[in-house]
């Protein structure tokens, strides 16, 4: 059994695909004693460890003593052989996740309208100094938005 839940690199997956993947593999390493998941990335690792991460959040719901020594296995597969979880959008998604888990964040699926975005300062990202920002929208991985520099 082969499922595909990819996106693309550089990019966290949304929280709705995070819980597709741990409801499939979940569904699967129970389905059978002898069942094993493999995850295979073409990108960067973090993406890779966001999965992981976030499958080790939603297997401790129901942890059996089976299921804790596999967790115990699985992390210290993850911290020996992952490269740990690194862009910031990929750590906030974690604890988006957990929070999901736990109850204390609730998914919302109206619409989201961006009024203006506002810096306060110029950033010094050059030598000279200052920078030259610009805006890029998404929508649905999809990019709606681009400004000028």
């Amino acid at each position: 059994q082969v499922l595909d839940f990819g996106w693309p690199d550089m990019h966290t997956p949304a929280l709705e695909k995070i819980c597709s993947i741990c409801k499939a593999m979940d569904t699967w390493l129970n389905a059978g004693a002898h069942n094993v998941v493999v995850l295979h990335n073409k990108g960067n690792r973090g993406r890779l460890g966001v999965v992981v991460a976030a499958y080790m959040h939603y297997s401790n719901i129901s942890a059996s003593a089976d299921q804790a020594l596999d967790r115990f296995a699985m992390k210290r597969f993850y911290e020996d052989k992952v490269v740990p979880v690194g862009q910031p959008s990929q750590k906030r998604y974690i604890h988006y996740f957990s929070g999901l888990l736990s109850g204390s964040i609730k998914m919302n699926n109206k619409p989201l309208f961006l009024h203006h975005v506002i810096m306060h300062g110029i950033p010094n990202f050059e030598s000279k100094g200052g920078c030259r920002p610009f805006l890029k929208i998404y929508q649905a991985m999809q990019p709606v938005y681009t400004s000028g520099i």
